[in-house]
């Protein structure tokens, strides 16, 4: 003897349809997660990911005078004197740069010196007047983060923005010293990009962009004991090309 079936009134037309369209907002809603903070503006070589408010394009003279502010990749450690990146890449765009890099240095991090960036930044010389600042790094914090991490950050950075109210930021996050990428770098790189955005700073990630992969590791980074597991001569230049390519791409 086969079972009663169960009758089962169908739906009016017009629940259908409202139900196809709180269907479709919760899709929309999903992409565009309008209560979340906006992205962080990644910018490398050519190529810029879309953003919902990117900052203004730097518009810089010709002889721009260019503060570029780090720890000892910025200094040039593992490089012949003078090649360090940040020297080259003066060369090849034709800045002034104002080189402050400080081996071991980082937010939470003190470096060679005994201080920290923000330590460091309060020391900044206030009549220095760059038409742009470059803040690069730091692989040094991975030990330390994240306690305390981003408040560091923020109160380096209003320093920062104290002193120099008028001269446009762009933050250069930390590129790997050792591959496969540590996760505590990986996530001092999603803070950063993260706290860039929202002051509406452009932020350039070697690591969203893959400056440094498993193809091109031996010529970037010197592994031995003299390196260190810093950019090599070569590797120095190739990086200072990598950022000149990205800051003209964010350049009018």
């Amino acid at each position: 003897m086969r079972a009663p079936e169960r009758l089962v009134s169908r739906p009016p037309a017009w629940a259908i349809a409202a139900l196809a369209m709180l269907v479709a907002l919760i899709a929309v809603l999903a992409i565009w997660r309008p209560w979340s903070p906006p992205a962080a503006t990644i910018a490398a070589g050519s190529e810029e990911l879309a953003v919902a408010t990117p900052p203004e394009p730097l518009a810089l003279p010709q002889d721009a005078a260019v503060l570029i502010f780090g720890d000892s990749w910025t200094w040039g450690e593992a490089a012949a004197p003078g090649e360090g990146y940040a020297y080259v890449v003066g060369e090849l765009t034709g800045w002034r740069t104002i080189v402050d890099g400080i081996r071991g240095s980082g937010y939470l991090r003190p470096g060679s010196n005994g201080a920290t960036f923000g330590t460091r930044i309060a020391q900044l010389d206030r009549w220095l007047d760059p038409d742009l600042i470059i803040v690069q790094g730091s692989i040094n914090d991975r030990a330390r983060y994240p306690d305390g991490y981003r408040e560091a950050v923020d109160a380096a950075w209003n320093r920062l923005a104290e002193i120099y109210p008028d001269v446009p930021i762009v933050i250069l996050g930390p590129a790997p010293h050792i591959l496969p990428v540590e996760e505590a770098t990986r996530l001092i790189d999603a803070d950063l990009a993260d706290l860039a955005a929202q002051r509406g700073w452009w932020y350039i990630s070697p690591l969203a962009e893959n400056w440094i992969t498993d193809a091109d590791y031996l010529r970037v980074i010197d592994t031995s004991e003299v390196g260190n597991n810093h950019p090599s001569t070569a590797g120095h230049r190739y990086l200072a090309e990598r950022l000149a390519a990205a800051v003209a791409a964010i350049s009018r």
